[in-house]
C-alpha cells in the first residue's frame, strides 16, 4: 500500500539489446525504443548502425493509480531510425518495426530487487520478421509524502500568534466555536498550497521530459485523445487552476461532510465473494485488479460467483451483543430451534459476542427460533455449598415464515435491538435487551465462512473450509571453488600412530536447515593435488523456501581427523539473485572459524546464487500444475481461469466403522491442489451423501497442466488436543487435465472414486465436479502450446534426473511441513497423497500397468504388420490386388506420397472425431491394472522402506522380484544382440559374412547403377507381394544370413 500523499513512480532502465533484424538494407540498423505506460510514453536515443545497441537509458513514469499498477501493460516498441521520416517529427512511425515487448505491471520489483531480465522480441503480426531479444531492468519507487510548505510561516509568525490568542482570549468564553472556525480557516489555505505544490513538480518535471520527446506527445495526443489524460496533461497550457473555486468547493465539502477521525471511523464491511470476484482473485491468494480473463467473463456475463453449484438456504443468526439494566454478572445467550441447541460464550455487559450462527434449512425440524438470554449465576462463597442456577432473563421469537431473505450484493443486515419477553419482572420494565439479526442467505454470504455451521460441528477448527498457499521456492546454488592458508586440527595421537604419516583428505560440507550436502574428497599435500591449497570446483543445489532460513553454514571437514577445519555462514538475505545465467553471481571469500586454538582456520572461495530462473518441482512432473519460474521478472499474465465447483458426494463407504462392527460414519472433505494454491472445502459430519456446493477459481498460466482433487475422512478433529496426533484417511483422488477440456464450456459430471488398500481395491464412492475452463483468447492460448513446457533454465543448464529426483522430494518435505504449521492443519498425509510422493517406489501394480501402456502403443504397429501379411499371403486378393496398384501409382508419382499421407490422415481424424471423449476423464481403474492385482503385490506396494515385514515374506518377495528381472534381462540381452549382429558386418568378427555382404554390396552398387529407381521399386514390390505359389515356407537366405552373424552374447562372463 502506499501512503497517503505518497508518489509512486515506475523505472524502466533500457540497457541493451542483442542479435536484431537488418532493417537498413546494409546489413546494420539503426534502434532505439519506445516505451509506452500508464498513458505516458518515453523514448530513447538513436544507437546507429548496430544490432547489439547499447543504451543505459533510464525512463520514469509516473503512477496515477498504484492500486491498479498491477493490471497495467509495460509496452516496449523498437523500430529503425529512417532519418527520412524521422524528420518529420513522427516517433511512432518514423522507422520500421523491430519487435515489441509487453511486461505486466504485477511483475514489476520493488526498488533494490531489480534485475536484469532478457526479453525475446515478438512479432506485431504474423508475417513480421522479427529476431532478438532486449535487456531490462523495471521498478518502482514510491515517494514519501512531501512536507506541508506553511510549517516555515508558521514559526516566524508565531509571536504575532501568540498576541493575537491573548487578544481573542475574551471571545473564546463567549463564544466556544470560533476556535475551531478559524483554525479551519487557517489549515484551509495552507491544504490549498500543500496541494498546489505536488502538481506543480510533477508539472516541471514532465515538462523538461516532453521537451524532448514533442513528436511522441504530439502522436500520443491524436491517438489517445479518448483515454484518461494525466494530471499533467490535463491542464491547459499556461493556465493555473482558480484558487478561488477551489476554495469554495473544499469549504462546501467540509461544511457538508466533517471527516470522522481515525480512532472513530467504523471498519469496513467484510466484502462479499461475489464483490472479491469481481475486484479480482489472483490465483495466489492475492488480491489484484482483474485479469484480462476476468474482464472478459465480467464484460459477457459468462461467469458469477458460485454459478457452478447449487445456491444452498441457510438460516443466518447474528448475535452482538445484549444490555441489562442492572446486575454485573456475565450473560451468554442460547438458540434452539428445532433438534438444534446451541449456546455462546459468556461475556460481560462491556464485551460482545459478535457470533454468527448458520442453519441447514433442510435439516430445521420447527417454524420457529427461540433466542433466550440467560445470566451465570456467582459461584458459593464457600466450598460443598450448592451452586444455584442461571437467571432466566427472558427470551425472543421469531417465527420462520417471516424471517427476511437476502443475498450478495445487498448490504449486510443491520442488527437491532429486541426487548426480551418472559423475563418475569415485577414492574414490567425490560430486563434486558440483545441485538441481534436474523436472515436467510445461502452460502455465498460473506458471514457464511467464519460462521458456526450446523452441519460441520460448529467451531471446530478442523473442519472449517480453507485455502492455503504453498510456501515460493527457490534452488539455491552453492559453487564451492578452492580454499586457501587451511589450518588443520591435530588429529589424535592413537591415529598416528596406527596409520602413520598420511595425506589429509578434505570436504566442504554445507547445511540449509535439514539439507546436507557434501563435495567430493581432495586429498591435500600430495602429488595429484599438485598444491597446499585444495580445489573442487563443484556445485550444491539446495531448496530454499520463503521466508528463507536465516544462514547457510559452509564447513571444511578433515576425514583423516575426523574433525572439522572450519566453518562459516552465509546469510541468506545476501546472497544474489539471478533470473538467467548471461550474468554470473559475484565470488566471496568466507574466513573459516575454528576451535580456540585456531580462531582463523583459512578461508574457502565460493560463489552463491538464488536460481530464480527454475522451477522448483515440488510433485511428480507428469501431473504437474505449476511450471512458472520462481523468478517473479519471468512470470507472464495468466491465459485463462479454472473454476471448480465441489457440489457432492454420494454413496461413500464407512471409515470410521464402530466396536460392535454394526455401524460407522464418514466425516468426508475434499482438498483441491492446483498451482501453489489448495483448497479445502469444510468437513461434513456423519454423511455418506455429503453436499458441500462450494467453488474455488484458479489463473491458469499454462494449459497442459493437472488439477487434482482427493477426498478424505476426516480424524483429525476427534483427535485434537490429545497425545497421539491423528493422520486423515484416504477416500479417493482423481486428476483432470486443463487441455482435455473445452474452453468456456461447464462439465457436470460424476466421477468414481477407487481406492487401492492393503486389503484389496474398491469402489468407495462416487464425486460430483463442475468444472469450467475460462479462456478469452483463443490466440494466446494456442501459443503456450508453442512455448517450452519449463523454463529457459531447465534447458540452458538442466539437472541430472537423480538430482532432479533428490530436490522434488525435498520440496515436498518442505511444502508438506509448511501446511502442517498452518491453522486449521494441512496434514503431512494429505499433502503427500496430492503431491505422489511414492511415484517412483517399486510396485509391481504399477511395472504390470506400465507394460501394457507400452504393448498399448505398440498394438498400432503390430496391427499394420499383421495387415501387411494379410495383403502379402493374399487372404484377401481384392485388397492385394489394390495394394499392387497403389504401388504402382506411388512408384510413378512419388510427389504425391506426402500429400496423400496427410489427406488420409485428415480424413482418419475428422471421422475420429465423432468418438471424442464428451467428458473429462478421471482415474481409469483397467489402465492402473488393479482388478488382477493380488494382496501379497498390495502389500509389497504398501510396505515402507526400510521394509517390515517378517524376513520369509522379504525373501518371498525377493525371489519374485529376481524372476521379473531375470525376464526383463534377457529381452534386453535379446536387443542388444540385433544390435552387435549390425555391427559385426562392418568389424570382420566373421570374415567370410563381411567378405560375401562387400561383394553382395559392389553387386547392388552395380544393378542400382544401371537400372532405373521407379523400376527397382517396382520390382521389389512385386517380389513381396509375390504369390504364396511362389513363396516357399522356410525363412529367407537374408534372414537366415543376418541370424548366423557372431553377437557378444558368447563373450559375457
Amino acid at each position: 500500500m502506499v501512503a497517503e500523499g505518497a508518489r509512486r513512480r515506475v523505472v524502466v532502465e533500457v540497457c541493451n539489446a542483442r542479435n536484431l533484424m537488418p532493417k537498413d538494407g546494409q546489413g546494420t540498423a539503426c534502434a532505439y525504443a519506445v516505451v509506452d505506460f500508464d498513458g505516458q510514453r518515453r523514448r530513447t536515443a538513436t544507437r546507429p548502425r548496430d544490432l547489439n545497441p547499447q543504451w543505459g537509458e533510464r525512463l520514469e513514469f509516473l503512477v496515477h493509480d498504484p492500486d491498479a499498477m498491477a493490471s497495467e501493460t509495460l509496452e516496449l516498441n523498437l523500430y529503425n531510425d529512417k532519418k527520412a521520416i524521422a524528420a518529420t517529427g513522427s516517433g511512432r512511425r518514423g522507422g520500421t518495426f523491430l519487435g515489441k515487448v509487453k511486461v505486466a505491471g504485477a511483475s514489476f520489483a520493488k526498488a533494490g530487487d531489480e534485475a536484469l531480465v532478457y526479453y525475446p522480441l515478438e512479432k506485431r503480426s504474423v508475417f513480421s520478421q522479427i529476431k532478438g531479444e532486449i535487456g531490462l531492468k523495471i521498478w518502482f519507487v514510491d515517494d514519501p509524502p512531501p512536507p506541508p510548505p506553511a510549517a516555515p510561516a508558521a514559526e516566524e509568525k508565531g509571536a504575532d500568534a501568540a498576541a493575537a490568542d491573548k487578544k481573542e482570549a475574551p471571545a473564546e468564553g463567549k463564544e466556544g466555536k470560533a476556535p475551531d472556525a478559524a483554525a479551519a480557516a487557517a489549515a484551509a489555505p495552507a491544504e490549498e498550497k500543500k496541494a498546489e505544490a505536488a502538481p506543480a513538480e510533477e508539472k516541471k518535471a514532465e515538462e523538461a521530459k516532453t521537451e524532448e520527446n514533442k513528436p511522441e506527445a504530439a502522436e500520443k495526443k491524436d491517438d489517445k485523445g479518448g483515454k484518461k489524460k494525466s494530471p499533467e496533461n490535463g491542464k491547459k497550457d499556461g493556465g493555473k487552476p482558480k484558487e478561488e473555486g477551489k476554495a469554495k468547493e473544499e469549504d462546501k465539502k467540509d461544511a457538508a461532510a466533517p471527516p470522522p477521525s481515525p480512532s472513530k471511523q467504523a471498519p469496513p464491511p467484510s466484502p462479499s465473494k461475489k464483490d472479491l470476484a469481481i475486484a479480482g482473485i489472483a490465483g495466489d491468494l492475492e488480491i489484484r485488479p482483474q485479469s484480462a480473463a476476468e474482464k472478459s467473463m465480467a464484460a459477457s456475463g459468462a461467469s458469477a460467483s458460485y454459478d457452478l453449484v447449487d445456491r444452498v438456504p441457510y438460516l443466518f443468526v447474528r448475535l452482538l451483543k445484549a444490555k441489562r439494566h442492572g446486575g454485573g454478572q456475565p450473560l451468554y445467550a442460547q438458540l434452539a430451534i428445532g433438534t438444534h441447541a446451541v449456546r455462546t460464550r459468556a461475556a460481560t455487559a462491556a464485551d460482545e459476542w459478535d457470533l454468527v450462527f448458520a442453519f441447514h434449512k433442510d435439516s430445521l425440524t420447527d417454524t420457529s427460533l427461540e433466542v433466550t438470554v440467560h445470566e451465570e449465576a456467582k459461584k458459593p462463597a464457600k466450598e460443598g455449598e450448592p451452586v444455584p442456577a442461571d437467571a432466566h432473563l427472558g427470551f425472543v421469537s421469531f417465527d420462520l415464515q417471516e424471517v427476511p431473505k437476502r443475498s450478495p450484493p445487498d448490504s449486510a443486515l443491520a442488527p437491532q435491538w429486541y426487548t426480551l419477553e418472559g423475563h418475569g419482572s415485577e414492574d414490567g420494565a425490560a430486563a434486558c435487551d440483545v441485538m441481534l439479526a436474523v436472515w436467510v442467505g445461502t452460502q455465498v454470504d460473506e458471514a457464511f465462512q467464519e460462521a458456526w455451521h450446523s452441519d460441520s460441528g460448529g467451531y471446530l477448527v478442523h473442519t472449517r473450509s480453507k485455502a492455503y498457499l504453498s510456501p515460493k521456492l527457490w534452488y539455491l546454488r552453492l559453487s564451492v571453488i578452492q580454499a586457501q592458508d587451511l589450518r588443520l586440527p591435530s588429529p589424535p595421537d592413537a591415529k598416528v600412530k596406527q596409520c602413520g604419516p598420511m595425506f589429509p583428505e578434505l570436504y566442504v560440507k554445507a547445511q540449509l536447515g535439514a539439507q546436507v550436502f557434501k563435495t567430493g574428497r581432495v586429498p591435500l599435500g600430495s602429488a595429484a593435488a599438485g598444491t597446499s591449497n585444495p580445489s573442487w570446483n563443484e556445485d550444491l543445489l539446495f531448496v530454499a523456501a520463503e521466508p528463507f532460513d536465516p544462514f547457510l553454514t559452509v564447513a571444511v571437514e578433515d576425514v583423516f581427523s575426523g574433525q572439522a577445519v572450519g566453518q562459516a555462514r552465509v546469510p541468506l538475505s545476501t546472497v544474489h539473485r539471478r533470473a538467467d545465467d548471461r550474468v554470473e553471481p559475484p565470488s566471496r571469500w568466507l574466513n573459516l572459524c575454528g576451535d580456540e586454538a585456531r580462531p582463523y582456520a583459512g578461508r574457502v572461495h565460493v560463489r552463491v546464487c538464488l536460481e530464480g530462473g527454475y522451477h522448483v518441482l515440488d510433485e511428480a512432473a507428469n501431473v504437474a500444475s505449476d511450471v512458472r519460474a520462481a523468478s517473479k521478472h519471468l512470470s507472464k499474465p495468466p491465459v485463462g481461469m479454472l473454476e471448480v465447483g465441489v457440489r457432492g458426494a454420494a454413496n461413500l463407504v464407512p471409515m470410521k466403522i464402530a466396536k460392535d462392527g454394526a455401524s460407522g460414519s464418514t466425516d468426508a472433505y475434499v482438498v483441491l491442489k492446483y498451482g501453489p494454491k489448495w483448497a479445502r472445502t469444510r468437513t461434513i459430519l456423519d454423511q455418506f451423501n455429503p453436499r458441500w456446493n462450494e467453488q474455488y477459481a484458479w489463473d491458469v498460466f499454462d494449459p497442459c497442466t493437472v488439477l487434482t482433487i482427493a477426498v478424505f475422512d476426516n480424524v483429525r478433529y476427534k483427535a485434537a488436543g490429545g497425545d497421539t496426533p491423528a493422520k486423515d484417511s484416504r477416500i479417493g483422488k482423481l486428476r483432470v487435465r486443463l487441455s482435455t477440456l473445452d474452453t468456456n464450456r461447464v462439465y457436470t459430471n460424476t466421477f468414481p472414486l477407487t481406492a487401492v488398500h492393503p486389503v484389496g481395491v474398491r469402489k468407495v464412492g462416487e464425486l460430483e465436479l463442475a468444472i469450467r475452463f475460462t479462456c478469452p483468447s483463443w490466440l494466446t492460448l494456442m501459443q503456450a502450446y508453442g512455448s517450452p513446457l519449463l523454463p529457459r533454465m531447465h534447458y540452458v543448464k538442466p539437472l541430472g534426473p537423480a538430482q532432479q529426483d533428490v530436490l522434488r522430494h525435498t520440496a515436498m518435505r518442505i511444502v508438506s511441513g509448511r501446511l502442517a504449521r498452518s491453522e486449521p492443519p494441512l496434514g503431512p498425509e494429505v499433502v503427500q497423497y496430492l503431491l505422489d510422493t511414492d511415484t517412483h517406489s517399486w510396485s509391481m501394480r504399477r511395472s504390470k500397468a506400465n507394460w501394457f501402456r507400452v504393448v498399448g502403443c505398440l498394438s498400432h504397429v503390430a496391427t499394420a504388420v499383421r495387415w501387411a501379411h494379410r495383403v502379402r499371403t493374399w487372404a484377401h486378393p481384392p485388397t492385394t490386388v489394390l495394394v499392387h496398384a497403389l504401388l504402382v501409382a506411388v512408384v510413378l508419382c512419388p510427389e504425391m506420397i506426402l500429400p496423400t499421407v496427410c489427406l488420409y490422415l485428415f480424413l482418419v481424424l475428422l471421422w475420429r472425431y465423432r468418438a471424442r471423449p464428451r467428458q473429462p476423464a478421471g482415474m481409469d481403474p483397467r489402465l492402473s491394472h488393479v482388478d488382477s492385482v493380488s494382496p501379497d503385490e498390495l502389500d509389497e506396494e504398501f510396505d515402507g522402506l526400510p521394509s517390515c515385514r517378517p524376513a520369509d515374506v522379504v525373501r518371498m518377495r525377493y525371489d519374485r522380484l529376481r524372476a521379473v528381472a531375470g525376464r526383463a534381462q534377457t529381452l534386453l540381452g535379446d536387443v542388444a544382440a540385433q544390435g552387435e549382429r549390425v555391427e559385426a558386418l562392418l568389424s570382420w568378427r566373421d570374415p567370410r559374412a563381411t567378405g560375401v555382404f562387400a561383394v553382395v554390396c559392389l553387386l547392388a552398387a552395380l544393378v542400382l547403377y544401371a537400372v532405373p529407381f521407379k523400376v527397382l521399386l517396382l520390382g521389389m514390390g512385386f517380389y513381396y507381394l509375390r504369390h504364396p505359389r511362389f513363396r516357399g515356407d522356410m525363412p529367407s537366405a537374408g534372414f537366415n544370413f543376418f541370424r548366423r552373424l557372431p553377437s557378444l552374447s558368447d563373450r559375457v562372463l
